[in-house]
């Protein structure tokens, strides 16, 4: 509570909020259903089944098999998997190209530059003012050493869409391995792995109402990669360490309980959000409107006054925001979505992100609008900039 008032959470491509159903469905397995997966006895066993039923569940949801899931510590720790581990197990194969984008997580990029320093050659390619990379460009960036495609499927910052199923057909033409980092998109977006060609997926839990520190990797059946953890071999060999049977309860239950009425409900607040924060005078939106846009992402420049100035004003009248990515929140530096985008530095740094769950209300969006319009005339008043 914030006061006497409800604290209005806008921050959710941050983090969510645990489901009540996901956290209940998680308890049993800290206490009476406690055991090791790797265990033969029954409470081991137990555990096993658990584990195998929640991969299930993840399975299905994109259309893969079953043993193509290894369940990770979460989003980071996949896309890190991915590329590392196809690198140093194809590096001597004259396959040492890498192609992703501008706009990807840090921890794509920043993986990125790491494998440059092993000698990785490594494309990133631009995007047009709403955040799409060019296709053609694409094509013509494949070359023989090309090792694997990674492409964000939907933008943490800016909410754009890519085309997956006409990137993964190029991919597939091209005989290249396509990745992409679906942690915000996951359960937001169908995601059907056979129709988008895709040969690695990265999801994780605690974007859509699961605990944190648990998330899943999918990999296409047969491709050689690199473990980044050895040990007893769990995984099907791919990451050894004892399962998080309490987590992935938690992941594949989350999973369970989403569903398009959802999807439709953000989608409604969102679009009121975006036409009433848009009336607000010299206002602009980055990234696209419509289908092409996470159903949950809003971010807006506004003139001549700071993102962190507005975000500290709204969290003084109970409301939360961010300015950009929250895994990079502690840096200072400029966002480089805005800047791929082609936004010059004053709007990339007078913009804040807003992000919705399924838990948020009309009447949270009613104060939003009430509220915003004021911190930003106040603002602007106080701004040097003019």
């Amino acid at each position: 509570m914030f006061g006497k008032r409800k604290y209005i959470y806008l921050d959710n491509a941050a983090t969510t909020k645990v489901d009540e159903s996901v956290l209940k469905a998680m308890l049993p397995y800290f206490d009476e259903k406690f055991g090791n997966a790797s265990s033969k006895h029954i409470i081991g066993q137990e555990a096993k089944r658990a584990l195998e039923d929640s991969r299930d569940t993840i399975a299905k949801s994109i259309r893969a098999k079953r043993e193509e899931i290894i369940f990770t510590s979460g989003g980071t720790e996949a896309n890190n998997f991915v590329l590392k581990g196809l690198f140093f197990a194809h590096k001597d194969k004259e396959k040492n190209h890498i192609i992703t984008t501008k706009i990807e997580h840090d921890c794509v990029l920043n993986t990125c530059r790491w494998l440059e320093k092993l000698g990785a050659k490594i494309t990133y390619l631009n995007v047009d003012s709403k955040g799409f990379i060019d296709t053609e460009e694409l094509r013509k960036s494949i070359t023989k050493e090309t090792l694997v495609v990674s492409i964000i499927h939907g933008n943490n910052e800016i909410g754009t869409i890519q085309d997956l199923v006409s990137i993964g057909k190029i991919c597939k033409d091209k005989g290249v391995y396509f990745h992409t980092d679906a942690c915000q998109s996951y359960t937001k977006v169908p995601i059907d792995v056979n129709k988008m060609n895709l040969d690695f997926v990265t999801l994780n839990s605690h974007k859509i109402h699961g605990p944190k520190g648990v998330g899943a990797l999918y990999i296409r059946k047969g491709i050689e990669i690199t473990p980044l953890l050895h040990g007893g071999g769990h995984e099907f060999g791919y990451r050894s360490t004892t399962e998080n049977i309490p987590g992935v309860v938690g992941f594949a239950k989350a999973v369970s309980i989403s569903s398009n009425k959802n999807i439709k409900h953000m989608k409604k607040l969102r679009d009121k959000l975006i036409e009433g924060v848009l009336k607000i005078p010299d206002t602009i939106i980055n990234g696209p409107k419509g289908d092409k846009r996470l159903c949950n992402n809003i971010n807006i420049s506004f003139k001549n006054i700071e993102g962190e100035a507005i975000g500290g004003y709204l969290d003084a009248y109970g409301i939360s925001s961010s300015t950009g990515s929250a895994c990079s929140s502690h840096s200072l530096e400029a966002s480089h979505v805005l800047k791929a985008i082609g936004a010059d530095a004053l709007r990339i740094n007078s913009s804040i992100r807003l992000s919705l769950s399924k838990y948020n209300t009309e009447e949270e969006i009613d104060f939003v609008l009430k509220t915003l319009p004021g911190i930003v005339e106040r603002l602007r008043k106080m701004s040097p900039l003019k």
